[in-house]
């Protein structure tokens, strides 16, 4: 747990630091800063993630509760999808969230869209097939 606290802090930082922008496994991807509560601490959390931009809208984005591939769904999916809401920071920007979870054909096709940019994202939905469907939410501008 310690890494992947110092690894979310190291992003965030250089994040910050640079427009949005990050080096490394995650250079030129569009990255996003996902501020959330937690569901019973009530305590403010910030999660690094790569995001993927809707087709013509810019106020929505989509993010992916893949942990990696994981057999469980990360803390921060289930944090933002009780509460419905949260904040970006996307760029030198920050906004308010809705949040709605994609269910079936809707979310199958953003998911694979992503994962043809990102082949990262098919391996993660290979490591999870039979286990769990990764969530995928869209996040819209308040």
């Amino acid at each position: 747990m310690g890494d992947a606290l110092d690894w979310n802090a190291g992003t965030i930082a250089e994040f910050r630091a640079n427009q949005g922008r990050v080096g490394g496994t995650f250079e030129g991807a569009p990255m996003v800063l996902l501020h959330h509560r937690g569901r019973t601490s009530g305590r403010e959390y910030v999660t690094p993630m790569m995001y993927l931009p809707h087709d013509t809208s810019p106020d929505i984005i989509y993010v992916f509760a893949t942990k990696g591939g994981a057999p469980t769904n990360p803390d921060w999916y289930r944090n933002v999808a009780a509460l419905g809401d949260g904040s970006v920071e996307r760029g030198t920007e920050t906004y308010m969230v809705t949040v709605r979870e994609l269910n079936g054909a809707e979310r199958d096709r953003v998911y694979a869209e992503q994962a043809r940019r990102y082949p990262g994202f098919a391996e993660y939905e290979r490591q999870t097939a039979g286990v769990r469907t990764i969530p995928v939410l869209e996040l819209r501008r308040a």
